[in-house]
């Protein structure tokens, strides 16, 4: 075998292995995804009786159907679940407008701020954007009890503004994130605006936030998922029930059953059902966000 087979061969050698790793990273991650849709297609008798196997011997419906409130709680009860059910529409409606005026005005928002803090010239510039690196240090739980009491004296408990204030205006890791992607932007396609007659705010909003799409799509799907998946402040702030949002609504579904025993059918029949808009919300996404990961300025 000459120097040329023999690279061939260790070449196709390492590209099998480097498949096979990728596979089995992958089957891993996937594992716990297909095991929660697993348990919400398994009639609740079989969770424990069939827990070794990896395709029950009964698949049903019917965990959905429960979730859902599609059938009497008795016929629910008798099936081994739980008489609750989770407002499903509801809690949805309350999960999509959280997330939606979350990520609307934190894109808005954190890219006005990174715009500023990549172009402006103003005081103490350098000395805020610290201030705002540093609180990226803080965890958030940290600000959890501070932002209930001022949230509690501005009399915002119990409504759709108190849920969504903390995360409304920006974020320090959108401001950070916005404006490592402004700098990228090389400063003559602004200049150029301006010779134009083009003034600073058409020159934002018309020229460059065009241009920051990826950057732009990235923010809002993580800002999107990040409070589609929030559970502890829905669940301080709004108690009222038709402001439950469906992280919040599962919790309680948990802690309502009448069997001595979690639901774990019905718990992952409605952990399906959550997570299926922010799959499909990522899953048109997701290119642009791996491309935000190579991002290295414009030409």
């Amino acid at each position: 075998m000459n120097k040329i087979d023999k690279y061939k061969a260790e070449s196709a050698i390492g590209r099998v292995l480097v498949i096979a790793v990728i596979v089995l990273l992958l089957l891993i991650t996937l594992f716990p995804f297909f095991w929660v849709v697993r348990t919400s297609l398994t009639p609740h008798k079989l969770i424990f009786a069939e827990s070794t196997s990896m395709i029950p011997s009964q698949l049903t419906l019917k965990n959905y159907a429960r979730v859902l409130g599609l059938i009497p709680a008795q016929e629910a009860i008798a099936l081994g679940g739980t008489g609750q059910h989770v407002n499903f529409l509801i809690n949805l409606r309350n999960s999509l407008v959280v997330a939606i005026l979350t990520t609307v005005f934190q894109v808005l928002f954190c890219s006005m701020a990174g715009y500023g803090f990549a172009r402006l010239e103003f005081p103490g510039r350098n000395k805020i954007f610290a201030l705002i690196l540093a609180a990226m240090m803080v965890p958030g739980v940290v600000m959890m009890i501070p932002n209930f009491v001022f949230i509690r004296q501005l009399k915002l408990l119990n409504t759709y503004a108190g849920i969504v204030a903390p995360a409304f205006f920006m974020t320090p890791y959108g401001v950070f994130f916005m404006r490592q992607f402004f700098l990228g932007i090389n400063k003559e396609i602004e200049e150029a605006a301006y010779l134009d007659g083009a003034g600073q705010y058409k020159t934002f909003f018309m020229i460059i936030l065009p241009l920051m799409q990826t950057a732009l799509v990235t923010l809002a799907v993580t800002t999107f998922i990040n409070s589609w998946n929030d559970y502890m402040w829905p669940l301080i702030v709004g108690k009222k029930e038709e402001l439950r949002t469906l992280t919040v609504a599962l919790g309680v579904f948990r802690s309502q059953t009448p069997q001595g025993q979690p639901d774990w059918s019905g718990m992952m029949a409605g952990t399906v059902l959550a997570i299926v808009p922010a799959m499909i919300i990522y899953s048109f996404m997701g290119k642009k966000i791996v491309n935000s990961i190579g991002f290295n300025g414009f030409k």
